[in-house]
């Protein structure tokens, strides 16, 4: 059957595009859809401001009338001026396991990118590296985390079979909160809680977290601004970031370093929700809020999500006296596990580490490329 291509210029269609994945997914084990109220904020110019930065453009595929796939292309303008690149970018790439209807999605992305003037094709990925990027390569058989990929496999065949390469792979974690750590790790902390003259805050509610959660963003802006894909948020980005984030966070589960009125280190970590969403099935009404609530009261896993060490303070163990603090709340609330969330391959520091610990990788993820 013939497929055809459809821009994305209308609620209908883009209502279409949200919920395909849910149509093509459905059944799958570990398959978790995304928060629909956040779709439609995020896929709107008006409300998402990462627009403001971007050239874009979504479309759909239609296979005898009924949609089979889906891919959103992206210039980020200002990224590229950033680091003195000439890249597009593709994201939110599904499609039913057909290789005609995948090579039709890519060839139209790759078309517009280059009548935009671009040499380089990367993806996954979003507007930047708070949103889900790159596709799941190895660790099928385990549950998804929130904002990661959750693709069956045969979507990276699809990929690969366009003629993309690698061009950078991330990775999870998750160790047992009773793991046995180096008795080296505690004789940093002592050394750094001497050493730096600061203060570990802990929190009982989000009114004590909440004049943090800014100054949290803003150091994030200071410390990943080398990392691939990372983006600085403007203010306004911040205070939307504050205003999303705040109502899911455990404040039990957030560790901040300040000194002299400063914050200079920071983790957070929150309780797992992926059954409540699945669940939910991405509906927060009329009771999908609760349902994500109560799995996140049940579950045993604690996924640590961020974190920051000011540059001038890095190294001094800073890290380790929130690691260790974090696993003590979350020993004293009943967790079993710890999955860290996506960590760069070309994050050493991290990764080092975890080969301390002797933790292994439990899911890999990739960045694809493909010259233009």
């Amino acid at each position: 059957m013939e497929v055809q291509i459809v821009e994305v210029n209308s609620r209908k269609l883009l209502r279409t595009f949200i919920h395909l994945p849910a149509k093509l997914h459905r059944g799958e084990t570990n398959w978790m859809p995304t928060i629909y109220a956040d779709d439609w904020s995020f896929f709107n110019p008006k409300k998402n401001h990462q627009f403001d930065s971007c050239d874009t453009i979504m479309v759909l595929s239609f296979m005898d009338g009924k949609p089979v796939g889906r891919i959103m292309g992206i210039i980020h303008n200002k990224y590229n001026l950033l680091r003195k690149e000439n890249n597009a970018r593709f994201g939110y790439f599904d499609s039913i396991d057909n290789h005609e209807v995948a090579h039709i999605l890519f060839d139209f992305i790759q078309n517009w990118a280059k009548q935009k003037g671009k040499n380089l094709l990367v993806g996954p990925y979003g507007f930047s590296d708070k949103d889900i990027q790159g596709l799941l390569i190895d660790g099928f058989e385990h549950p998804p985390l929130i904002d990661s990929a959750c693709n069956p496999p045969y979507i990276v065949k699809l990929i690969e079979n366009e003629g993309f390469g690698k061009e950078i792979d991330c990775m999870t974690y998750k160790f047992p909160i009773n793991l046995v750590l180096p008795e080296l790790y505690y004789r940093i902390q002592k050394r750094s809680n001497y050493s730096n003259n600061s203060e570990l805050v802990e929190f009982t509610s989000r009114s004590q977290l909440k004049p943090y959660i800014v100054p949290v963003l803003q150091l994030v802006n200071s410390t990943y601004d080398h990392l691939y894909g990372f983006v600085p948020m403007s203010d306004t980005e911040i205070q939307e970031l504050a205003s999303r984030y705040l109502p899911i966070i455990n404040p039990n589960f957030v560790k901040i370093i300040k000194k002299g009125g400063e914050v200079i280190a920071f983790i957070i970590a929150i309780p797992n929700l992926t059954k409540g969403i699945q669940k939910s099935k991405g509906y927060l009404f009329p009771i999908g809020i609760f349902q994500i609530l109560l799995a996140a009261r049940k579950t045993s896993q604690l996924d640590l999500m961020l974190g920051a060490v000011h540059r001038d303070y890095q190294g001094t163990g800073l890290e380790v006296v929130m690691g260790i603090s974090l696993i003590d709340s979350a020993k004293k609330n009943g967790f079993r596990n710890i999955e860290a969330h996506l960590i760069l391959e070309n994050n050493y520091k991290m990764l080092s580490e975890m080969e301390r610990l002797k933790i292994p990788v439990l899911k890999r993820f990739r960045v694809f490329r493909k010259e233009l």
